[in-house]
């Protein structure tokens, strides 16, 4: 299907005018102070809904709905239960996938083929913990005490859990949060990014029409510094599942202190790429540019900082530019986009005063570097691929998150070096590679401080495997069956027989 499709030629099925709702024990319902925000069309500007704007009283009622749903029905869904319900689920997003990635495309701005190329991974996120639902178990133990013992752990969901999502992937972020909590027998309050609501809230009314039951998901929009924060601080919630900044992680660390909370927290990154000359360098560089520029920069393990062997250096940024060159800047849904717009005015300010300290610490600009404001960017937050060469370590585009598409590429000469200027960052999420060498790529694998290291690709994922990182980056993980273990608490079980 193309932008030239019936869909895309009709008003989104989910805009039809009306403010849209929280949805609260299985009730939607505006706010209780009645207030609404809008959300915009980063593309165009346009105002594509007014959206119910959460505070701390409707955070009470989610957080009670989501408690009385907890120690209610839903704690007596037996896995298989749990787990059908999820594959009901993920049939429905699968059905209506078309019209989800249009909203996150008109909502945040990614270009459409990017959301609907999502589809498989995050329709099998679904049923891959569908399946984790019914694998829950504990382990039996032999201990040394004398007598005749039984003892075994048991594995118990957490409880209530609050989610708080960024806007730069909408529908993957309410699936990465959401998938655990079903899977676990948890409930969640989840809160939207204000920049991007809608995806989740269509997501919420599919999950509703799968059978979950009321006050099993509740989802509050509104913004972070009220809605956000209430719901990190409240002493109902049991964990706190955050995707982010550093700076709100923190915040969000500090608001857990009341009633110790558990929390998992995947929040920036300044990832690096490192390219060594006997790579396949074509390939290399094509991947190293698309891991900067892929949604317009705006991934957290994005690989910025590109660092080249010298012999390979010229050839590198040269390669890197030509990609900037040629990709198509332009609306999420023109099909032939390749990299869509910022998603709001704040965001490309912020993106084009890292250029600007680029260029007053002295690197050189290759490509990009400005807004683009032709007849196809006017409305909208466009900017262009950006290459710095001649980049230090200490330059602000090196070490900050731009959240961009702004790559600093820096050479190097040794594998010694190269670990420990990648490894001299706050930040540890991802890490790639790029060798023929076997040997070098475990060697450096290992040594790297990040979370994935990719191998001669770039950014890859897939249910089965754990996401997250070290250091600023954060700490849990999300897929594998690491996440769930996020969700469950071991309670030890003794049992003394005579």
């Amino acid at each position: 299907m193309t932008a030239s499709s019936s869909l895309a030629n009709t008003s989104h099925p989910f805009l039809d005018g009306r403010a849209k709702r929280l949805l609260i024990g299985g009730q939607w319902q505006p706010a209780a102070s009645g207030k609404t925000f809008e959300t915009r069309n980063p593309a165009t500007g346009t105002v594509l809904a007014q959206v119910a704007e959460a505070g701390q009283v409707d955070v009470d009622r989610a957080v009670a709905a989501a408690r009385q749903a907890f120690e209610g029905p839903w704690r007596r869904f037996k896995p298989d239960e749990r787990a059908a319900l999820m594959h009901a689920l993920a049939d429905l997003v699968d059905t209506h996938y078309e019209e989800l990635a249009w909203l996150d495309t008109l909502d945040m701005g990614a270009p459409i083929r990017h959301t609907r190329g999502a589809r498989r991974h995050l329709v099998g996120m679904l049923r891959y913990f569908a399946g984790q639902a019914t694998c829950i178990h504990g382990q039996t133990a032999e201990t040394s005490l004398n007598g005749n013992m039984f003892a075994a752990t048991l594995k118990e969901p957490v409880g209530v859990v609050g989610a708080i999502i960024p806007w730069n992937g909408p529908l993957w972020a309410t699936i990465f949060k959401t998938a655990p909590v079903l899977a676990s027998g948890c409930t969640l309050v989840l809160k939207p990014a204000e920049d991007a609501p809608l995806t989740p809230l269509r997501f919420a009314e599919l999950a509703e029409q799968a059978g979950v039951p009321p006050g099993v998901l509740n989802v509050v929009t509104g913004f972070g510094h009220e809605a956000g924060a209430a719901l990190a601080a409240h002493p109902g919630v049991d964990k706190v599942s955050f995707t982010g900044s550093v700076a709100t992680g923190q915040a969000i660390v500090r608001a857990s202190a009341g009633n110790l909370k558990r929390l998992s927290l995947e929040l920036g990154g300044k990832s690096p790429h490192i390219l060594f000359a006997d790579a396949d360098v074509p390939r290399a560089a094509q991947a190293a540019a698309i891991g900067v520029f892929a949604n317009a920069g705006q991934i957290c393990s994005a690989g910025t900082r590109v660092f080249v062997q010298r012999e390979i250096h010229a050839q590198v940024v040269q390669a890197m530019a030509e990609v900037a060159a040629t990709l198509r800047v332009g609306p999420g849904l023109d099909a032939e986009s390749d990299i869509g717009p910022l998603v709001s005015a704040r965001q490309i300010e912020r993106v084009l005063g890292h250029v600007e300290s680029g260029r007053a610490q002295g690197a050189r600009l290759a490509a990009g570097g400005e807004r683009l404001s032709g007849p196809l960017h006017a409305q909208g937050h466009f900017m262009a691929p950006t290459v710095f060469a001649d980049v230090a370590d200490g330059m602000r585009i090196a070490r900050e998150e731009i959240f961009g598409p702004v790559a600093a590429v820096l050479p190097f000469d040794d594998l010694d070096e190269v670990v420990r200027r990648a490894n001299d960052s706050p930040f540890g999420l991802g890490a790639g590679v790029w060798t023929r060498d076997i040997g070098r790529a475990h060697a450096i694998a290992r040594r790297l401080q990040a979370g994935s290291v990719w191998v001669n690709c770039y950014n890859q994922m897939d249910p089965s495997m754990p996401f997250g990182g070290v250091k600023f980056s954060g700490y849990g993980r999300e897929s594998g069956p690491q996440q769930l273990d996020e969700y469950l608490n071991v309670k030890g079980l003794w049992i003394q027989h005579d």
